[in-house]
């Protein structure tokens, strides 16, 4: 793809950020763009001296808000396709080539990258209930390894868009509602080697996420709009 930024949320990921910098340019020559969530180590230096460039945040917004910045970022440089990947190490860089293939060949507006055997068994309790009850039929809905064209990077970015609090389920229904053609792509990822899920490690945190999800699926899935024509994937 040409015009493409690769953005990646991160906080508190100085262990790994700096080897995901160099394997993804080791794969790739897109740009990457670091949006640093007011880590308290030493992820901007490392992100920085692994070639990245780095958006530091004043204080933390979480990874979603992270990735908005991320793509508003894009929107300003005139970038027509954003990747996103995590900063643990977990979305291999090797797979990039899949995800542009999709959107390259016509097949999707969106790939992401997908690995329904990973993650806990409360992963999957949520998957199960949040997928049944936003009607969504995506595999592995709470991915974040994902291609963007540049109209959905606009929707995405757009300030309707900033309460949405994760980058799943609200994400993928304000896209499936707006016309967009979202593909599953499956592709292996690795164990996280440092640090926990920001969500996935604790019943308190996930029965949090739980709530938020579903009253924000039930709502969505209430007052649906019709989808729009879409008219293709790039800006």
């Amino acid at each position: 793809l040409e015009s493409c930024v690769v953005v990646m949320p991160a906080h508190n990921e100085a262990g790994d950020v700096g080897r995901v910098i160099r394997t993804i340019r080791a794969h790739c020559d897109y740009p990457v763009v670091v949006v640093d969530d007011a880590s308290t180590d030493e992820t901007v230096a490392v992100a920085r001296d692994a070639g990245a460039i780095v958006i530091p945040l004043v204080y933390q917004m979480g990874a979603w808000g992270a990735i908005q910045a991320g793509m508003r970022y894009a929107r300003a440089k005139d970038f027509q396709y954003v990747l996103t990947m995590d900063a643990d190490g977990q979305h291999e860089a090797e797979s990039i080539g899949e995800l542009v293939r999709v959107v390259l060949d016509g097949q999707a507006d969106i790939a992401i990258g997908t690995c329904p055997d990973r993650g806990s068994l409360l992963r999957h309790i949520a998957w199960a209930l949040m997928k049944r009850v936003s009607g969504l039929t995506l595999e592995d809905i709470t991915s974040g390894f994902r291609l963007y064209c540049g109209e959905a990077v606009d929707e995405l970015a757009r300030k309707s868009a900033t309460l949405l609090e994760y980058q799943d389920v609200g994400v993928l229904i304000t896209l499936q509602d707006g016309g967009f053609r979202i593909v599953d792509v499956p592709v292996p990822m690795a164990p996280r080697r440092s640090g926990i899920s920001r969500i996935f490690y604790s019943w308190r945190s996930v029965s949090y996420y739980m709530a938020h999800t579903m009253l924000l699926s039930v709502t969505k899935r209430r007052y649906r709009r019709r989808p729009r024509a879409r008219t293709g994937g790039a800006r």
